[in-house]
């Protein structure tokens, strides 16, 4: 598998506990002061253990100054993309640029339906997001005229006003997803792919055919493939500079989130993981010319 080349990146995957609300914030300036690119968040809004994804996003956007913030994703059943689309914007807005989207087809069905979600197919939950995403860009797209006019079957979109814009544009969107027609709606209209290691069922040969399917859909869309980031969820066992380095440079990682709520393995990752960890890839894109 190719090595893309980007510069590699290092986040945390943070828990977002309602039973010590305050340790999670803590963690996420702990992330920030350790020298790392990147905070997410599970989103499962169902679960009453939990905080609120975006109130916590919120709240840690201004309680620190340059980490980047995400849902590590977002569940799409219970967030209406119209919503999503100006919740973002104003989030990126406040931060100074600072807020990416990370999206999932819909994961625990049932619990989100017991919610009042939607009972959809696995084919109509990737339908729906690939809708999603054209939702989320038309209405950031401020340039344009007019009201947004979308003949979705999921969600479909009637004369919306457009705005406001984040001040990244386009905003990010990184997707959770596994299976090809995903991977390929990565490829046609996202900004990264975001699964979790443990989750792919082969290991690092799933994700070599993961980052195939997207480049090839990529290069039809006339797109290319570099362009698309690929973070990686690991936890704290695959934390390991010489793991990383190998997930790096020969299969395509860029962006590794270690999952874990703590403290020690935050600051380790800041002081040791990650310098560790770039030295040893510059070393082997070096040798590799």
């Amino acid at each position: 598998m190719p090595d893309y080349g980007r510069p590699i990146e290092f986040g945390t995957f943070i828990t977002p506990s309602a039973l010590d609300p305050e340790h999670t914030v803590e963690l996420a300036v702990a992330s920030e002061r350790a020298g790392l690119e990147l905070v997410t968040f599970q989103d499962h809004p169902y679960q009453p253990r939990f905080l609120d994804t975006w109130t916590l996003m919120s709240w840690v956007g201004a309680r620190t100054s340059r980490i980047r913030i995400s849902a590590n994703v977002h569940n799409l059943l219970l967030r209406p993309p119209a919503v999503l689309a100006r919740a973002a914007a104003s989030l990126d807005l406040l931060t100074g640029g600072r807020v990416a989207l990370g999206l999932g087809a819909g994961g625990f069905a049932p619990a989100a339906v017991a919610m009042g979600a939607p009972s959809r197919t696995p084919a109509e939950q990737v339908g729906a997001l690939g809708e999603a995403i054209a939702v989320i860009r038309e209405l950031q797209d401020t340039d344009a005229s007019g009201g947004v006019f979308l003949h979705n079957e999921h969600y479909p979109i009637r004369g919306a006003k457009r705005g406001p814009a984040p001040v990244q544009r386009p905003l990010p969107i990184w997707l959770g997803v596994l299976k090809p027609r995903g991977l390929r709606l990565i490829g046609t209209a996202a900004d990264g792919w975001l699964p979790s290691f443990g989750r792919l069922e082969h290991g690092t040969d799933s994700l070599d055919a993961g980052h195939a399917i997207i480049d090839e859909a990529a290069v039809g869309a006339g797109r290319e493939p570099r362009s698309i980031r690929r973070l990686l969820n690991v936890g704290p066992r695959d934390a390991d500079p010489e793991i990383l380095a190998e997930l790096a440079t020969r299969h395509g990682v860029d962006t590794f989130i270690v999952v874990g709520d703590d403290e020690a393995l935050i600051t380790d990752l800041g002081a040791r993981i990650a310098p560790e960890t770039r030295a040893l890839v510059a070393e082997r894109r070096a040798a590799a010319g």
